[in-house]
């Protein structure tokens, strides 16, 4: 108890005396990651389909036997995206001039040159992985990616969960999301949907590579947001469990986990698994992916009665965050600079470590 406190006091200690020198919407996310550019769902057998990571176009292809690759999104010859292209077998034709490529961006044919005349040179390919329902692409340095680890998302497979799935873009730097998600200091956004709550934060912790903090709400949550959670506990969980949930939040870069446990439990009623992908190349657009694990109730069949109303919930409590975010960007734009006066030690915490971990946009704005 005495350490815990002593944590508290540590996050609530010199909170006004810190401040961040740098400019936090200027720093890209860091390529050398596993990332999902695309759901499994959009990736049809022979139909390209065009992605992007920081503004540098990316086609990906699944090809008739189901193998699947990406490539740098511009054909060698007239830059035309290749992603405007046909698949043939197991290449991609481009729709130009009909130079085709193989799975390794090496040029394997140029119908109009004679057999003995040596092949330009290819295009970029990407490591790629098809996992979670999702297809995963390396976009850094490619000699990295058989040493990144690839992220491992608990309870996707478990069966005791069922899983909902998030894809939506977002007009706004990743970091401001991922600052959104950390802080739960904002409900009030959320009060017609989330009731009187109020967030404690009760433990932080960070390492070389993350920040996580707890949090514990009290109050009166509103109706929908208590049938989220309850839905999934078991016969051994007791009414007065709703008013001692812990929420866990981590960003243990680049991905953020959320997961919410009865008391003196490690056994989540909810997981949360999410990414912000830049897509343009000042940063300032994302596509967010998510997979959220919702615990099942003990009567079979009830999550799937219950789940219009959990898509709706989330729903909505995302586009009053999308809203938010959005909104600071635009206050980014015009003022041309980042004027946010943050004295939350935990928020400070995560600006510090995306700054750590982030590469500069400097060198990429022309």
């Amino acid at each position: 108890m005495l350490q815990r406190n002593q944590k508290i006091k540590n996050l609530q200690t010199n909170s006004c005396d810190r401040s961040s020198s740098f400019d936090l919407r200027k720093i890209g996310l860091n390529p050398n990651f596993w990332y999902p550019l695309a759901q499994s769902k959009e990736l049809k057998k022979e139909k390209p389909h065009q992605v992007s990571f920081g503004g540098e176009p990316i086609v990906l292809v699944r090809t008739k036997s189901n193998q699947i690759f990406a490539l740098e999104d511009r054909c060698a010859h007239r830059q035309i995206p290749l992603s405007m292209g046909v698949v043939c077998g197991e290449k991609i034709t481009c729709t130009y001039h009909g130079w085709q490529y193989d799975q390794t961006g090496k040029i394997a044919k140029v119908s109009y040159l004679p057999k003995n005349c040596s092949l330009p040179k290819g295009v970029k390919s990407y490591p790629c992985k098809e996992a979670y329902n999702h297809i995963f692409v390396f976009p850094g340095k490619v000699e990295l990616a058989e040493t990144v680890p690839f992220p491992e998302i608990k309870n996707w497979s478990n069966n005791e969960y069922k899983t909902m799935y998030f894809s939506r873009r977002v007009n706004c730097h990743y970091s401001f999301m991922k600052e959104n998600l950390m802080d739960m200091n904002h409900q009030f956004l959320h009060r017609k949907f989330m009731g009187k709550v109020k967030p404690t934060i009760i433990e932080n912790s960070q390492g070389e590579n993350w920040v996580e903090a707890k949090y514990k709400f009290s109050g009166e949550p509103h109706p929908s947001a208590n049938l989220v959670l309850a839905a999934g506990r078991k016969e051994d969980s007791s009414s007065e469990d709703l008013d001692f949930d812990i929420m866990t939040i981590r960003t243990e870069y680049p991905y953020q986990t959320l997961k919410v446990c009865p008391p003196n439990s490690e056994n989540p009623l909810l997981n949360l698994w999410v990414v912000y992908i830049p897509v343009d190349q000042e940063q300032k657009i994302n596509h967010s992916f998510g997979m959220l694990m919702i615990r099942k109730p003990k009567i079979p069949g009830l999550i799937n009665l219950l789940w219009p109303l959990m898509r709706y919930f989330t729903q909505v409590i995302f586009t009053e965050d999308k809203l938010a975010v959005e909104t600071e960007q635009k206050a980014y734009d015009i003022q041309g600079e980042d004027r946010n006066q943050e004295v939350f030690p935990l928020i400070l915490d995560v600006r510090e470590l995306l700054y750590k971990k982030g590469v500069s946009l400097f060198p990429k704005i022309k």
